[in-house]
Order: C-alpha cells, then structure tokens, then sequence
C-alpha cells in the first residue's frame, strides 16, 4: 500500500473539547485533509477499543484514508486495518510480523540512531521521530529530540524506502519550524507531521486540519522549488544587493529588535542609528509580540543570559511574523549552560543568520578544532573554513557567518569570502557584537525590501523569513568592516578609545561607492 503520510493524526478521545463527539471530530478531521488516522486507546479496555476501531474504520473507508492501530495488534487483525504502529516496549517488529498479514503496514517510533538502524534492519515501512516538542499528550519515555536533532536520523534512512513523520507537540504555531529546521545535510526531508492535541482538542479541527494542511502543501512546494532552481550569485550580483540595501535602511528606517548583552547595548543602539535603522533594547516579554509585528528584525546576543524567556518568546513570534532572527551565540563554548541555552534557543525558533567567531561556530558544531578563551577565539582557525561554515549552514538550515581576520558567510550551498576590516576591530570591546548589530540591520532591510507575504497557499507562506538573508549577512559584515578600514585611517584616532567613536562616525557616513570600491568579496 502506498500511503500518503503528509498529514497523520494519532487520536485521543481525552482531548475532545466539551460536547463534542469522538466520531463528530474525526470526520471534520478527515474533512479538513488528514491523510492517515491512528488510533490509540491506551486507557480502554479490549471491548472499547475494538468498537472504537470499527466505527473509525467506517469512516476512513469513506474518505479513503489508511487505518492505523497503536500497539494492539489483536485490534488491528480484528478491523482488518491497514497497519499497525508499534513503540519501542512494544511487541518486536519480527514477531509482529509473524502474526500480520502480508502488505500491512509496519510503522515504530524511533528516538535515536540505533532506533533507526534497527527499523532498517527489520524492513519496517515508515518510522515516527520524536518527541519533537515537549507533550502533554503522552507520558514520554525518551528525551525531546528537538528539532536539530531530527535531521541526523533522516539521514540515517538516506539509501531506503522508510518513510518518516514527526510527532510530540507539533502543532500550527511550529509546523514550519518543524518541517524546515528537520531537514538533514544531506537534504532529506519529513514525510509528515503527526499531530494529536491540536486537532483532537479543537472545537474546529476541519479548521485546524486545513490550516496545517495548507502549511504543508505550501512549504513542500517551497522545498521542491528550492531543490530544482537554486539561486545564483556573482560577486557583481551580491555587492549591487548590499548598496539597495545600504538605501532601504536609509530610506524606511527599519526597526532593529535587540535583546544583547549590557556591555554593548549603547554602542549597538548607536551604531543601529548611525546606519539609518531604529533600535530598540526591550527585554519584557510582555512587549515581545507587539514588537515582533513592527517591519524590521530581531538580534539576540546572549552575552549576558538574563533574558532567557523573553528571548525565546521573541523569536518564536519573528518567525511568525516572517523577521529575520540572527543569533549571536557570544561565548557558546565557555560554560555548559552557554552551550544548553544556545541549544534551547535554537530548537525553540529558527534562526535566519548565526553568526559567531571560529570559536562560537565550532562549539555549536560539536567540533573541537578551534577552541575558546571566554568569548575570544584562540588559535589559528579551521583547516578548511569554506567547507566548514557551508556545512554548519547545511545542518542548521539558515545563513551562517564566521568573524575574524576573514570573514565567512553561507547560505549552505555558496560561501562568500570577505576580506576587510582593521585589526583595531580586536582592540575595542564589543566589536564582535556590532556586527551582529550590522547583520541584524541589513537583514531587516532585506525583509522590509522584499514583497509581501502571498494570500493563497504558495511560497511565500512557507517561509519563516522575507528578504534575502544571505545579502542581508554580507552587508552587515561589509558595513562594519569597510568602516573599521575608514575609521583607522583618520588622523584623529590614535588607539581604541578613539577608534570607535570614529567607528560609528564612518557608520554614520559610509555611502554605497565606498562600499563597491574597498569590498574584497569572493563568491566560492
């Protein structure tokens, strides 16, 4: 049987909301575009269940949908079900096989690589992986994958035919976090999302079926469209994107979110304003969805962790929004909380743009071929940096920029090489930090550049982000850079304490000619 996994509901009669009925529910659900119903009574008797299955049966018979049933393989014989889904305490794979009738459909919940290898092993057709998100549904057994992790075991099934969805948590809010942000490097992707409460607890679940159905078309066709046509650049291309950049900030004066540390918050605000955008430093969570719905962007810099929730609540809302986020993990890799924070932050919204030093990149990378002072970068970098930054981009599915004496910025598929700066960029604090400043600026021009999100099911609602994040990424750093170039060269600055005021003045005056002419930009 060839099975449609796109929209996979698990039920849970439980969850119903006040006066509406179980079969009632399933219907609208069915209605609304569910593709796969299975069902899980792990509460009710043999009786119960097996009345359940039957009157479920009826109704995925009618509207064409496969019949899935959780563990029971007896239930499943006695409905004739088209599969069974079995977890890891379950009965085994091999003995199920055993009792089933050729053609069913084997799916197994899997936590880790070793779940995946062994439902290769034992040729199940599709796996669920998870728990995606944090659940109230199920008591769970196993740690919260989170979505970074998915793509690692999506990779494993490169080579089969095993189909895979994601369950725990997902719902309408976090569909397209969970189908982007799961892709594997290697470019494998979800074949669905199995959701519970969202649907089964809606007093409309046609409606919640139809919006997570309309997401799903919409960012499958995004992925697809992505994969055939990718973009192009040349250098030519990319400086002339940097310059229409430079004049949209000027001209529409984005506002720039930042929730940065408390060592650079002044010279960041003014180094926002010397640009042509509007900073704003707010930290209340109270403040961060009317926030997230002004034009602009977001940067979150957790030089100094005190803002953990309204951090997290500020991206979660800029991806809905569509703003760009760019995180600037400072100091990652100095303390295990750091590095729990980062992967807290990461797994809860999608960055667009990280940026970091060779040291803050190769934390969040798990390697350990740069090391870390603080929040410095010691040593002489990464063998390979092009390669390097190209796969972090890959694996966390947004434009990375490496800082230093050069510069590295990828989309995943191209690397730009950026070679301006001065080393008096290394002898003031904070500079690092500016760029992320930069990068979060020239991001928000991008988005406020580029057209408005579609009505209708197509592209544009598939993304988490307007504008191009890549452009965006290179004109902050080029910003700074080719500054840090003016600013040094004056006669009035004869060391750090008089390099950044001339810094933020060079800023202030940095016109689109002086960009094309000192940017040393390669496209690799």
């Amino acid at each position: 049987m060839t099975i449609d996994f796109s929209l996979y509901l698990v039920t849970g009669r439980e969850l119903l909301p006040p006066g509406k009925e179980y079969l009632e529910s399933l219907e609208e659900a069915l209605q609304g575009g569910v593709t796969v119903i299975q069902i899980r009574e792990k509460k009710s008797d043999t009786l119960e269940f097996l009345e359940i299955a039957q009157e479920s049966k009826i109704l995925c018979e009618k509207y064409k949908v496969p019949l899935i049933i959780n563990d029971r393989i007896d239930i499943a014989l006695a409905v004739q079900a088209d599969g069974v889904h079995l977890g890891q305490t379950d009965m085994p794979v091999h003995v199920a096989k055993t009792l089933l009738p050729a053609g069913i459909v084997i799916g197994v919940s899997c936590n880790d690589t070793d779940h995946v290898k062994k439902a290769i092993e034992d040729e199940v057709d599709y796996i669920g992986i998870g728990a995606v998100w944090g659940t109230t549904t199920k008591k769970l057994s196993s740690p919260v994958v989170g979505v970074r992790g998915v793509g690692s075991l999506l990779q494993a099934l490169d080579g089969t035919n095993i189909k895979a969805v994601a369950i725990g948590g997902i719902n309408s809010t976090n569909v397209l976090r969970t189908l982007h942000g799961s892709v594997s490097t290697s470019g494998h992707r979800l074949d669905g999302i199995a959701v519970v409460s969202d649907i089964m607890a809606s007093s409309t679940p046609r409606s919640a079926a139809q919006k997570l159905r309309d997401s799903l078309d919409a960012w499958v066709h995004h992925f697809d469209l992505q994969s055939r046509v990718p973009q192009v650049y040349d250098v030519e291309t990319i400086k002339s994107g940097v310059v229409e950049l430079m004049q949209v900030i000027r001209d529409k004066s984005p506002l720039v979110h930042q929730i940065t540390n408390v060592v650079v918050t002044n010279q960041s605000a003014n180094a926002t304003l010397a640009l042509g955008a509007s900073p704003i430093m707010a930290t209340a969570p109270e403040e961060m969805h009317d926030l997230s719905r002004i034009p602009g962007g977001l940067l979150i810099n957790f030089g100094t962790i005190t803002n953990k929730g309204s951090m997290i609540l500020a991206g979660q809302y800029a991806n809905e929004a569509q703003k760009p986020v760019v995180f600037d993990p400072v100091g990652v890799g100095a303390t295990q909380f750091r590095k729990t924070t980062a992967s807290e932050l990461l797994n809860a919204w999608q960055a667009s743009v990280i940026k970091g030093n060779a040291a803050e990149m190769a934390s969040l990378a798990n390697s350990n071929e740069v090391q870390a002072k603080g929040v410095d970068s010691v040593g002489s970098g990464f063998a390979d940096p092009a390669s390097f930054i190209r796969e972090i981009a890959k694996k966390e599915r947004c434009v990375a920029v490496m800082t230093g004496p050069t510069d590295w910025v990828s989309d995943g598929a191209i690397v730009v090489k950026l070679e301006n700066g001065h080393k008096m960029l290394g002898d003031i604090t904070g500079s690092g930090c500016l760029v992320g400043t930069c990068v979060a600026t020239f991001c928000a021009g991008a988005s406020v550049l580029a057209a408005a999100p579609e009505t209708s099911p197509g592209p544009e609602l598939a993304k988490l982000v307007r504008g191009n994040m890549l452009i965006g990424a290179v004109g902050g750093v080029l910003a700074l850079t080719v500054a840090a170039e003016c600013a040094a060269k004056r006669s009035d600055v004869h060391g750090s304490g008089t390099f950044l005021p001339a810094l933020i003045d060079e800023l202030y005056n940095l016109k689109p000619e002086t960009v094309l002419s000192r940017a040393k930009v390669q496209v690799l």
